[in-house]
């Protein structure tokens, strides 16, 4: 069963692993698809950081093209803006240059964020006990370096409340979690990094 449309704005409190908060509004793209937009700021391990993003997914829930900056301009000597967009052929660009090494991937995926890990079962659509490899171009919060994230998902039987499950891994980072899912496919619990507020 697919997921409802996104809600016009929602909000995540980080917890455990850093302090802060997030915040989403949502739109129509332009023609298909939709735009997420997005602030989050944090303190983790004493260093503060705030990220805005721009991501835009076609209907299947595919990032077409994702804008993501500092808006207090970046720390020195270190980007504030970083573009990434999925070219035609399949090849992502990074600033307009070609990185090999993220090509491949769907899915882009903000190490500041708790709205990317909706873009992969939104669009995967698994089945209970299915799973499936995800690779994300993946963006480091402190510096908006680029990278690729191998991360696989696998649905799990609804909560009794009937919200959906999927386990999620990491491998790079060591990390597996239960991530439990609102009917519009927006997490509502990402142990050890965020809980749903609105």
């Amino acid at each position: 069963m697919p997921f409802a449309e996104p809600p016009a704005s929602a909000a995540w409190e980080h917890r455990d692993a850093r302090t802060g908060f997030e915040v989403l509004r949502t739109s129509r793209g332009q023609g298909v698809g939709w735009t997420l937009h997005g602030t989050t700021t944090a303190v983790e391990n004493g260093t503060t950081w705030a990220v805005e993003y721009v991501i835009e997914v076609d209907d299947d829930w595919r990032t077409r093209r994702a804008r993501v900056r500092h808006p207090l301009d970046g720390r020195p000597g270190e980007p504030a803006e970083v573009t990434l967009e999925k070219a035609a052929d399949g090849r992502w660009l990074v600033d307009g240059r070609h990185v090999p090494g993220v090509d491949g991937c769907v899915d882009v995926d903000l190490e500041s964020s708790a709205v990317t890990n909706a873009l992969p079962v939104h669009r995967l659509g698994l089945a209970v006990d299915e799973a499936a490899d995800a690779p994300a171009v993946y963006v480091r919060a402190a510096d908006l370096s680029i990278g690729r994230l191998e991360q696989t998902y696998t649905r799990l039987p609804d909560t009794a409340a009937g919200r959906r499950c999927y386990a999620y891994a990491a491998p790079a980072f060591d990390f597996t979690a239960r991530l439990v899912y609102d009917e519009s496919g927006f997490v509502l619990d990402y142990p050890g990094l965020a809980v749903r507020r609105a």
